[in-house]
C-alpha cells in the first residue's frame, strides 16, 4: 500500500452529519505517515468539536477567515502553500457549490482558490441531494478542473433513507489520498545531504567563502522528502528557506561539515554531497582583525579534508553522489572527479552560464556515471 510519509495534508471539514467521523480520518491519515492540519467550517462545527480535532491532529484547528491571528499571518495563503494535498471530507452540497462557483467567503473556500496542491472531495449528503442534477453538474465542473472525487458509499443514512451519499470510510479516504502520490521510491530510506557554502575564517571579521545559495541542495531535499525518505541536512551558508520536514544540522567551516558527516554517515542509505566546500582554509587564523598596515597581505592556505572522498573510502558506505561545478572542460573535469572520488555518480553544473549557474532558479545538469552521461 502507498504511504503518506512526509506528506502535508490539509483536511477540510464542512457541514454534514458525517463530520463526526473527521477525527478518525485524521487518525487514518496519520497512520499512513502524514502531518495533518484541519480547517472546519461553521457548519462543520455543528457536528464535531474543534477541541477533538486539535487533540487528534496535534495542531491548531483553523476556522475563522477573519481571526486576528490568522489575518496577520495570512493563514489562507500560508495553509495553501503548506499543503501537499487538501481533502474535504465530508464535503457538503453547499461547499461543493461554493467551490464550483469560486466563492471565497470562508477560510476553506479561500484556501482552495489559493492553493496549487492536489484537491480531493469526499461528498456526504442525503441520497436525493446527491442524485440531484445540480450536484451532478457541479461535480462534473470540478472534475474538469482536476479535483479528485472520492466516491460516496451506498447504504442507510442518518435520515433513514437508503442510497448513495454516505461518506466514504476514513481508511478508504486515506488510502485514496496515498494513491495520488506515486513517488515513494525512497520510503523508509535515510538520506544525508550537504548543502550551502562553507566559511573559512581569516580573522574575526573576514573569511573565505563562495557564491553557493543552497538552492540545488534544498530542491533535492524536498524531492527526497516527497519520495518518503528520512532526510538529514548539513547546512553551511545559504540564502534560502530551510525545508522544515528535514533534520537540520548547521555548520560553519569545512572541518565542521566533515565532522558532522562522519558522525552520521554509517546509518545512511544515500549521501548527496551538494555543498560547495572550500578546498582550502587559512593555515593560521588571526585572533585580531588584520590591519591595513601594508599594501599587500599574504595568507598561507592549507587543504581541507575531502568529505566525499572520505565517505567513499569507508568499508561500509552509502550510495554516494557528488557534484562538480565547472567553468571549462566540463565533461573531462567531471569524469576525472568521478574517478578520483570513487562515487557512484557525479552531477555536473556549468556555472559559467549565469542563467543556470550559481544562485539561479533554473538549472541544467549532466548526470555522469561510469557507464553513461545523461543530460537533464
Amino acid at each position: 500500500m502507498n504511504t503518506l510519509t512526509n506528506k502535508r495534508v490539509l483536511l477540510g471539514v464542512s457541514g454534514s452529519i458525517a463530520a463526526y467521523k473527521s477525527p478518525d480520518i485524521v487518525r487514518r491519515l496519520q497512520d499512513l505517515g502524514a502531518e495533518v492540519r484541519v480547517i472546519v467550517t461553521d457548519g462543520g462545527k455543528k457536528f464535531v468539536s474543534e477541541r477533538s480535532l486539535q487533540t487528534i491532529s496535534k495542531n491548531k484547528v483553523y476556522s475563522n477567515l477573519w481571526d486576528k491571528e490568522a489575518e496577520l499571518a495570512m493563514s489562507h495563503i500560508e495553509l495553501a502553500k503548506w499543503s501537499d494535498i487538501v481533502i474535504i471530507a465530508p464535503a457538503s452540497a453547499n461547499t461543493i457549490a461554493k467551490l464550483c462557483h469560486g466563492r471565497a467567503d470562508d477560510l476553506l473556500s479561500t484556501v482552495i482558490l489559493a492553493t496549487d496542491a492536489k484537491v480531493m472531495l469526499a461528498p456526504s449528503m442525503n441520497q436525493q441531494m446527491f442524485a440531484s442534477k445540480a450536484i451532478k453538474d457541479n461535480l462534473k465542473i470540478l472534475l474538469k478542473r482536476g479535483i479528485v472525487l472520492i466516491e460516496p458509499g451506498f447504504g442507510e443514512q442518518a435520515c433513514g433513507d437508503i442510497g448513495e451519499g454516505r461518506l466514504a470510510e476514513p481508511l478508504e479516504i486515506a488510502k485514496q489520498a496515498a494513491d495520488l502520490f506515486t513517488s515513494s521510491s525512497l520510503s523508509g530510506k535515510k538520506v544525508l545531504i550537504t548543502l550551502g557554502g562553507t566559511i573559512e575564517a581569516i580573522d574575526p571579521v573576514r573569511y573565505i567563502s563562495n557564491h553557493s545559495s543552497g538552492k540545488m541542495g534544498m530542491a533535492l531535499a524536498h524531492e527526497c522528502i516527497q519520495a518518503g525518505a528520512k532526510t538529514t541536512l548539513i547546512i553551511g551558508s545559504i540564502s534560502i528557506d530551510i525545508e522544515t520536514r528535514a533534520e537540520v544540522i548547521r555548520i560553519v567551516s569545512a572541518e565542521d561539515m566533515y565532522k558532522a558527516v562522519m558522525q552520521r554517515i554509517e546509518s545512511q542509505d544515500l549521501f548527496i554531497s551538494c555543498a560547495a566546500v572550500a578546498d582550502f582554509r587559512p593555515k593560521n587564523i588571526s585572533n585580531n582583525k588584520i590591519k591595513k598596515n601594508n599594501n599587500s597581505v599574504t595568507i598561507e592556505l592549507i587543504k581541507n579534508k575531502d568529505i566525499l572522498a572520505s565517505v567513499c573510502q569507508l568499508n561500509k558506505k552509502p550510495i554516494c553522489i557528488g557534484f562538480a561545478a565547472e567553468t571549462e572542460n566540463l565533461i573531462d573535469n567531471a569524469r576525472a572527479k568521478l574517478a578520483s572520488k570513487q562515487c557512484e555518480a557525479i552531477i555536473l553544473n556549468d556555472v559559467s552560464q549565469s542563467e543556470i549557474g550559481l544562485n539561479s532558479d533554473e538549472n541544467e545538469v549532466h548526470f555522469i556515471t561510469k557507464e553513461e552521461i545523461v543530460k537533464k
